[in-house]
């Protein structure tokens, strides 16, 4: 019944022997992969069986009765003739390839010949067994027999020759078989190369089947292709986000930099600022009071100016701001356009009026981008699967390691145990094949061999059922390998003896160990008592851990199945996606080339379009700076009549005749003015209006016919008025000629930018018809993708769509949301009901607010009125005229005097430190003279006495008697020296003395002449001078006082 199969039995008088179950009836009814039959009962009167199947299918059969299985079994089968086995088959030509009789003939005496020889190589092999049997038993013997005179392997050797050679036989027909076959093994290499760059490179991830441990559960990985070239190059390129994020951080380094540069300044400059102010010497409390009271009263003289200009400017911007009578507020205007852009379209792509928006609009390369993003996101889904999967086999294997460790652990312990006490060991699991499917490309020479033997045994098995003789001819090759195998048992027999002697030899020696060995004390026997309990706890504890990983990766495999389900179904329906993509792609593609024409033109009209306003834009800035230009120059005119009129002064008799002059035009104006009057006064109406009253009387004094000379000054007229005028007269008339090229300039740029204008709007028409072309193409093409069946999978409890209470079978008026945008529109609806009522109540709020606004308005102006009023009223009786109160208050304090006089005192000051600082230094030169004077007057006394010393020693000379001696008779011309000397001596000592007295009689003076005498009187011819120490004296001029020296 695991099949899906009923079998039926036919028994006779309830007869349930073996050979009355042979006979059956077999009936297919259900699936035979999932239709295993659930259950099975009869009617309650046995005329009918019933089944049921897991494939979800019921059937009922009829029970015949034995009367009517009678009557049913109308045919009978024949038994077969007897003899038949005996006789012999007569001998038919079976092959459809055979050409004649004779070929058969030759091919049947072939293989006669061929096993004839089978038969020879076979008796031969049956000796050469016979031989290595015998020689085993006397290896057998050998081993029997005491060491000392078994022989060793050598000796059974007559020469070694013979191995050599074969050996060498050996490798040289290894050799040639190699060379042979070389060509053979280099094509065949190249074909698997071939076969695998084919399918096996292209693969990322192959099927790898991961099996549950306990339970029939499994999951198996994604087959996937490699992804092409293009894709990974795709990843390599740097992102956006990652190139704004490094600008963005080198910028924040950099004004962190910026910032550390700008303390550092900052800390430098308050460090030289304290230093500076150490510096400075302290003014005095007075002057820094006043200081500190004037830049109060600037300071508030600057508030008030500020404020007053703060407050005309706030007039100024909120009369500028005052809204016009039909003004929109530009918030309100943005947030309607914006709603009207994003509020969406609630049409179905179906209707005729619907209209694709521009950013929802599909191209052929928009579409190519979604297919590689979905075939992307596929393929980054399936390989993050994938390495789930083969993670878990990975653990699966680790498991498998781990149970096998815990096992040999198990095993050793339970050495230790009963048999009575041991537990059955936990089955170690295995890997299946398809869970490592890598495994079949790894082949060594053992898989070859058994390959072979695996495809001989399939060749001999169908030669058996063809019964054909030729396969001997087959097997004549494989028949060294299969009397090898025959060899086998008999060299494992042989072996084994020994290894059953050495068993029994060592169960013999335990026998008589356990016999010598005594009983164990008290001391052992609870020793061994605690090894078992012990030993029994490792026991339970490695089964429930062996236990506890299969069930853990049990666990794993099915949570990963569960979500590889999940999966399954999100990869099918991205499958629909991608066909249905595709397609899109299809239709897209035939359309392409019209939609370029029609796109391309529309480019091509909004760069025209883009041109051209800007080509408008600057001639309209053209024409502003023309226009500022004639401003200028017209303000130049007026000034210069304006000049004209002071220079006249009032009750000037040459005034008609001066204006004359200056209003007067030359020829060549003239000529001009007159060829071009009618355009200039069609062109220029706007600035004909601003013309001066000064304009208008020279237009009327133009137009008089006196004839008057202008080269000639008048009698008693001034002449550099005269001058004057005249200088004017050019200055108005190259004026004129400036304003005329401006004007002319101004009418060329007016005429460029009116034919511009037209072109634009054409343009701009061209564009509204080539959008509209383009907007009913997409529309089209919006019907053509539409025509596309798209799969949506839905469960019965997802359709709401019903007629009468029952589900249509036309589902072609239903609509299909997902639950999100469903939810959406039933929130959109109740948020715009809410909002039409809000927006209700604001505009009836607006509506109250303008009344409130309209009648406090003229509230206000009332009381502005009268304040206006008083405020006159009041100035008039206390000031006798208006005042403008910002001028006084703007004026209050006349800072520049205030400044002036405080440099005053600060001059005052300055000059009072200058005379102490002279006196002082006065003071000091005085005790200085006081001083030399007294030194000197010592110096005269002492010359005093050193002169009557003198007097005296020359009254003794002459005294002297002059017979001394010849020698002596002489005057001698040391003493002339000496006495010229003493005599040069006295004289300037006499100078200095004369000088002293001047500068005494000076310093006693008290006028400011005293410098330039001391300089003049000062000299330089050997005297020593007397400078100043003071700091003081330093910064003036040298001043130096003689000092008499001996």
């Amino acid at each position: 019944m695991q099949n899906g199969a009923l079998r039926v039995y036919p028994l006779q008088d309830k007869d349930l022997s073996v050979n009355t179950l042979k006979e059956y009836w077999s009936f297919n009814v259900h699936d035979n992969d999932y239709g295993q039959i659930q259950g099975i009962c009869s009617s309650y009167d046995d005329r009918f069986l019933i089944t049921c199947g897991g494939d979800g299918n019921i059937f009922t059969f009829n029970i015949l009765s034995p009367e009517d299985v009678h009557k049913e079994l109308k045919a009978k089968i024949p038994s077969p003739r007897s003899g038949l086995q005996k006789e012999k088959a007569t001998e038919d030509i079976e092959d459809p390839n055979a050409y004649s009789i004779e070929e058969v003939k030759q091919k049947k005496e072939y293989e006669r010949i061929m096993k004839e020889a089978e038969e020879k190589k076979n008796k031969k092999r049956e000796e050469l067994i016979a031989l290595r049997h015998e020689f085993l038993f006397l290896l057998q013997k050998n081993q029997e027999l005491p060491k000392h005179m078994q022989l060793h392997r050598e000796q059974y050797e007559m020469d070694h020759r013979i191995f050599e050679e074969l050996d060498r036989q050996t490798a040289q027909r290894i050799q040639l078989v190699q060379k042979e076959l070389a060509w053979e093994h280099e094509k065949h290499l190249i074909g698997l190369q071939k076969l695998r760059n084919q399918f096996r490179d292209s693969l990322e991830f192959d099927t790898v089947v991961v099996h549950a441990i306990q339970s029939n559960h499994q999951i198996s990985t994604y087959r996937l292709l490699a992804m092409s070239e293009k894709y990974y190059q795709d990843k390599e390129r740097p992102s956006w986000k990652r190139t704004v994020l490094k600008r963005a951080w080198k910028q924040a380094e950099k004004r962190e930099i910026v910032r550390e540069t700008s303390h550092a300044r900052t800390f430098e400059g308050e460090a030289e600022k304290l230093k500076t102010s150490e510096v400075r010497k302290p003014t005095t409390h007075y002057i820094g009071s006043k200081h500190e009271q004037i830049r109060r009263i600037v300071e508030k003289s600057d508030k008030v100016k500020a404020k007053i200009m703060k407050r005309k400017a706030e007039w100024d911007e909120l009369y500028k701001s005052k809204p016009s009578d039909d003004y929109e507020n530009p918030k309100d205007v943005e947030d309607i356009r914006e709603a009207q852009e994003n509020m969406g379209c609630y049409k179905l792509k179906t209707a005729p009026n619907y209209r694709v928006p521009k950013h929802k609009r599909m191209n052929t390369e928009k579409k190519v981008m979604q297919l590689t993003s979905l075939e992307v996101l596929i393929h980054k889904r399936k390989v993050n699967m994938n390495k789930e999967i083969m993670s878990l086999r990975d653990l699966k294997i680790s498991i498998i390691d781990k149970i096998k460790c815990l096992v040999q652990e198990l095993k050793s312990i339970q050495t230790a145990l009963d048999l009575s006490e041991r537990l059955p060991l936990p089955l170690i699991p295995q890997l299946y094949p398809d869970e490592v499917p890598e495994k079949k490309f790894e082949y060594d020479s053992d898989v070859l061999l058994k390959f072979k033997e695996e495809q001989e045994a399939k060749a001999k098995l169908q030669e058996q059922l063809e019964g054909s003789p030729s396969s001997c001819a087959f097997r004549h090759g494989f028949l060294r390998a299969s009397s090898i195998k025959e060899i086998d048992p008999m060299a494992q027999a042989a072996g084994a003896r020994p290894m059953k002697i050495a068993s029994s030899v060592t169960t013999e020696q335990r026998k008589v160990f356990e016999i010598e060995k005594a009983e164990p004390t008290e001391m052992e026997l609870e020793i061994l008592k605690r090894e078992k309990i012990k030993n029994l706890y490792l026991q339970e504890t490695l089964i429930k851990k062996i236990n506890a990983l299969v069930i853990n990766f049990d666990a794993e495999l099915r949570f990963l199945r569960h979500k590889k389900l999940k999966l399954d179904v999100q990869m099918k329906s991205a499958d629909l996606r991608y066909i249905t993509w595709y397609e899109e792609l299809l239709i897209l593609k035939n359309l392409e080339k019209r939609e370029t024409l029609l796109q391309g033109r529309v480019d091509t009209l909004i760069s025209e379009q883009e041109a051209m306003r800007s080509k408008l834009n600057s001639y309209l800035a053209q024409m502003e700076d023309r226009k500022s230009e004639i401003v200028k120059l017209q303000e130049c005119e007026k000034a210069l009549y304006a000049n004209f009129q002071a220079s006249l002064g009032e009750n000037n008799e040459f005034a008609r005749f001066l204006t004359k002059v200056l209003k007067k035009k030359t020829k060549c104006m003239e000529k001009k003015e007159v060829g071009r009057e009618a355009d200039e006064e069609d062109e220029n109406e706007e600035e004909n209006d601003d013309e001066s009253s000064l304009g208008i009387d020279e237009e009327n004094s133009g137009s008089e016919d006196e004839v008057f000379d202008d080269s000639v000054c008048p009698k008693n007229c001034n002449e550099a008025l005269f001058r004057n005028t005249m200088q004017l007269r050019q200055k108005r008339l190259d004026i004129e000629k400036a304003l005329k090229e401006e004007k002319k300039v101004a009418a060329n740029l007016r005429k460029k930018y009116n034919a511009l204008a037209k072109k634009a709007k054409v343009v701009e028409t061209s564009l509204d018809t080539a959008e509209t072309e383009l907007e009913t193409f997409q529309w089209e093409k919006q019907q053509r993708l539409n025509e596309l069946y798209v799969v949506v999978p839905l469960k019965l409890h997802q359709v709401e769509y019903l007629v009468n209470g029952e589900m249509p079978s036309d589902f072609s008026q239903a609509l299909v949301f997902t639950n999100q945008s469903l939810e959406y529109l039933q929130k959109r609806m109740v948020d715009l009901h809410n909002e039409k009522i809000m927006q209700r109540e604001i505009y009836k709020k607006a509506q109250e607010q303008h009344k409130q606004l309209v009648q406090d308005k003229k509230e206000m102006d009332i009381n502005i009125r009268r304040l206006e009023e008083k405020c006159s009223h009041l100035m008039m009786k206390k000031f006798g005229r208006l005042v403008d109160f910002e001028a006084v208050q703007a004026h209050s304090v006349n800072i520049r005097m205030e400044e002036l006089e405080v440099q005053i005192m600060e001059k005052e000051y300055v000059h009072s430190q200058e005379l102490q600082e002279w006196e002082e230094r006065i003071l000091d030169l005085r005790q200085q003279l006081m001083k030399l004077t007294k030194e000197n007057t010592s110096k005269l006394q002492q010359l005093n006495r050193f002169c009557l010393e003198k007097q005296q020693l020359e009254t003794k000379l002459d005294s002297l008697k002059n017979d001394l001696g010849v020698e002596f008779q002489g005057t001698r011309t040391t003493d002339i020296k000496e006495k010229a000397r003493l005599e040069s001596r006295l004289k300037h000592m006499a100078h200095n003395t004369a000088l002293l007295r001047k500068e005494i009689n000076l310093l006693s003076r008290k006028d400011g002449c005293l410098r330039e005498e001391l300089a003049l009187l000062s000299r330089k011819d050997g005297c020593l001078f007397l400078q100043p120490l003071s700091p003081q004296d330093s910064e003036t001029p040298t001043e130096t006082f003689p000092i008499l020296t001996p």
